[in-house]
């Protein structure tokens, strides 16, 4: 099946399913069950002659010799609590209540269920954000789940989260209950932190789909209605190629019993099923923990702002693909080329739009991402015209994602009818300058698919005769950046780079 035609279907589903949910109940008066407290052991009645045994007479007791305690696990997931208070009334009294109720009842048990599948040991913690640390070092996950509007969060604390997240932290929202107040309010703040990044749906080929447990459906509960099995649903912006912030308008339930004990009103994934996924959020965050510090480090392009008459500028094709993933991936290209080869060229990267009219100035374009995007008909033109004028366009599925790897085949088709894009023989000249590429070495996740692989995949476009397009649907910018992305679907950072310096060579000799 068509892939848009796929997510089309999932998201109507998740709309569908999630739809109408605030006429079914008034959400001033809507309980949560979950957030109810558990009831109480029944205490056991001893007489004193029954709690410690008769001791002879006139000895002592003896000190017994405890076990020494053992050290607290780590932190790994903050739980945070919004400190605003509120007063209203029960039973007849004016009392004090938090204003943004949560619970622990899911983080509870899915630390407990982590802690045994995998092996760890770790344990989440309360949080205030005005009295938090901001380190990821020493919590790497925040965690904030609710069920009425989620606070108005202060400018400064916007800034801060900001900050947390490009320096390796994750956030992690769900709605509980799946309620409207708190999914509209909940995207509103996080438009706030990354207003130019993509909040949207995670593809099915996302390692939180596979981290740990393999997940292709996942069963859904409405009120009472009966399960509906569909693909996984959770939303996220992007931060390199790992997700900084994974939403879910669905609630991510660990700890309530669906099945036997539906919420009127309430929107939740099977328990079952919620806690695979959990598993798998959780694996992936430790996975990512070096890659994520590793990317929030800035780095400048090599002779970036250098002008030389002997200047190679590339223009890096924006669109609405999570189009920058690997953006430490050129700076290392550029300056291996520098300092290991001798090509007597400096490079510059721009940025560029592909409908505007500055396109044709650039010699090469280089494009990636993550994600489906989709040109319109003028960028579509507009591409036509640089490649058949002589242009030349790299490009590869960063992280060898599927969705960018389906949308830029469609895409080129739709720029560029009449041609073929095939396999790039190993005779190429591509393979041949100035490296000789024969065998190459793939990352830890191809090696799992396909051992056997040792030869280089790249695809191309002829144009009269010569390569116009040069694509590999496995990712090289994640090579480029040398940071050790443990989900690359890819090869392997020296090779990737041989790859790279010879694609560019061809782009400058061509």
């Amino acid at each position: 099946m068509n892939t848009t035609v796929t997510k089309a279907c999932v998201l109507l589903l998740a709309i569908s399913i999630l739809g109408g949910l605030a006429s079914s109940t008034c959400a001033a008066d809507w309980q949560n069950p979950k957030a109810q407290p558990h009831p109480k052991a029944k205490p056991q009645r001893r007489t004193a002659a029954e709690s410690l045994p008769p001791l002879p007479l006139p000895a002592t007791p003896l000190r017994r010799s405890e076990r020494k305690r053992q050290p607290s696990p780590p932190n790994l997931v903050g739980m945070v609590n919004f400190s605003e208070r509120k007063f209203v009334q029960r039973a007849g009294k004016r009392v004090a209540a938090s204003a943004f109720p949560t619970t622990v009842i899911d983080i509870e048990r899915l630390i407990s269920y982590a802690n045994s599948r995998l092996q760890i040991r770790y344990r989440y913690v309360p949080v205030q954000l005005e009295k938090f640390s901001w380190d990821p070092r020493t919590l790497p996950l925040l965690y904030i789940t609710g069920w009425t509007p989620m606070p108005k969060l202060s400018d400064e604390t916007i800034l801060s989260l900001q900050r947390y997240l490009y320096d390796g932290g994750t956030l992690v929202i769900h709605a509980q209950c799946g309620r409207e107040e708190f999914r509209t309010t909940a995207i509103r703040e996080m438009k706030r932190i990354f207003p130019n990044r993509q909040l949207a749906a995670i593809d099915t080929d996302s390692p939180l789909f596979s981290a740990y447990y393999p997940i292709k459906t996942m069963r859904v509960r409405k009120d009472s209605k009966p399960f509906q099995a569909m693909k996984p649903y959770i939303e996220a912006v992007y931060l390199g190629c790992r997700p900084a912030i994974i939403y879910s308008p669905i609630d991510l339930n660990c700890g309530w019993d669906v099945a036997k004990k539906p919420i009127k009103g309430g929107v939740l994934y099977h328990q079952d099923d919620a806690i695979k996924l959990g598993v798998n959020i959780i694996t992936s965050v430790l996975a990512n923990m070096q890659y994520a510090r590793a990317w929030g480090v800035g780095k400048i392009y090599h002779q970036q702002g250098k002008p030389s008459g002997d200047q190679l500028v590339i223009g890096q094709v924006v669109h609405n693909g999570d189009w920058d993933p690997t953006n430490h991936g050129l700076p290392n290209l550029m300056k291996y080329i520098a300092k290991n080869t001798t090509l007597k060229v400096q490079f510059k990267r721009e940025i560029v739009e592909l409908g505007s009219a500055k396109l044709f100035k650039y010699p090469v374009l280089y494009m990636t991402g993550l994600r489906d995007f989709k040109l319109t008909d003028a960028e579509v033109v507009q591409l036509r015209k640089y490649l058949m004028g002589g242009g030349m366009l790299i490009a590869d599925s960063a992280a060898g994602r599927k969705a960018f790897d389906v949308a830029f085949r469609r895409e080129l088709k739709r720029a560029m009818p009449k041609h073929k894009i095939d396999r790039i023989e190993g005779d190429s000249q591509v393979y041949q300058m100035p490296y000789a590429v024969r065998t190459v070495t793939y990352s830890d996740m191809v090696k799992a698919t396909s051992p056997s692989l040792n030869a280089p995949t790249l695809e191309g476009v002829k144009i009269d005769g010569q390569l116009g397009v040069i694509y590999s649907p496995l990712g090289l910018g994640n090579g480029w950046e040398q940071l050790g992305f443990a989900y690359n679907r890819g090869y392997a950072d020296a090779d990737a780079i041989r790859i790279g310096v010879n694609a560019l060579a061809y782009a400058m000799t061509h």
